[in-house]
């Protein structure tokens, strides 16, 4: 491909545990499952380069053992990394619990990650055809934000914006929204994450109602094992899954973006594209772990 990801959110490190039920307020469980693994923006990175997408980590990171862990994934992944770790923190970590049924709660412990400045961006030109990954995450931190929407700007108009406001949405300062919902070229969230913005419970409704909000863009939201809802140019397409026994709910919505932005930048139309991403997305959940994506050869096994 000739096209570049360049994700400007955040790489973290995952705790994650596996427990029976999540514990009741004051209470304790025995996780049944321990593993720290490298999360947040590099599973949708990961995702991303399985499927042969060049991919940029433009984000800030640390110097300390999750700095390192992190490191040592992108580069497993083929990932290129633009700044220098950060020497006074450590990348940020977030303890995930997976309960019995598959289903994924978190806190994060922000670090490094949440240090970018304007001056760390002072020299990115993504090109024309390149693709740019913000996630709300970002626009939750301050010095982040002030980056981010000083980017934004000075994006040439065919660089494809994708936007993931994340489970925090609600947290976002609106102005900020409102400069990203402008700019995006797609805005990719789950349902959950699309009826906090609008007051829809309805998928299609509430995609229906993001695309208003949407300055240029598209809007895909993800309503789990039924698949997506694809909103563009004033129609709406419900893009249904792929059967699958799930193991693991863990980073699915992480293997969808990162599959439809590869599928996007191969020229695959949006609604195929969707459909490969629903694909990438039912085999990550069939393993347990955050990064999970299938990489190319597998996913076109599975689709054909």
């Amino acid at each position: 491909m000739s096209a570049r990801l360049w994700h400007l959110g955040n790489v973290v490190v995952d705790l994650v545990l596996a427990v029976p039920a999540l514990p009741e307020r004051g209470g304790d469980v025995l996780a049944t499952r321990a593993e720290r693994t490298p999360g947040g923006g590099f599973n949708v990175m990961a995702a991303a380069a399985r499927q042969g997408l060049p991919v940029t980590y433009a984000g800030a990171h640390g110097t300390g053992p999750c700095g390192e862990r992190a490191r040592a994934a992108l580069r497993a992944e083929g990932i290129d990394v633009l700044l220098a770790p950060r020497p006074a923190a450590d990348t940020g970590f977030v303890v995930c619990l997976v309960d019995a049924g598959g289903e994924r709660t978190f806190v994060t412990s922000p670090g490094a990650e949440a240090t970018l400045t304007t001056a760390d961006l002072a020299e990115l030109r993504p090109a024309a055809g390149d693709l740019v990954y913000v996630t709300g995450y970002s626009l939750l931190h301050d010095s982040n934000r002030v980056a981010l929407l000083d980017l934004l700007p000075r994006l040439d108009p065919a660089v494809t914006l994708v936007a993931d406001p994340g489970p925090l949405v609600a947290e976002i300062p609106g102005a900020a929204l409102e400069l990203l919902l402008a700019r995006a070229d797609w805005w990719s969230c789950n349902a959950r994450e699309a009826a906090s913005l609008t007051g829809l419970d309805d998928p299609a409704e509430a995609a229906r109602a993001l695309r208003s909000r949407l300055g240029r863009g598209s809007v895909l939201v993800r309503t789990g094992p039924d698949g997506c809802v694809v909103g563009r140019d004033g129609l709406l397409v419900e893009v249904p899954g792929f059967a699958v026994d799930a193991v693991d709910l863990n980073g699915a919505g992480d293997a969808h973006t990162g599959v439809f932005m590869a599928a996007l930048a191969r020229g695959l139309d949006p609604v195929a594209a969707a459909r490969r991403a629903n694909a990438g997305a039912a085999l990550a959940v069939t393993a347990s772990g955050p990064a999970t994506a299938p990489d190319a050869a597998r996913l076109d096994a599975f689709v054909n």
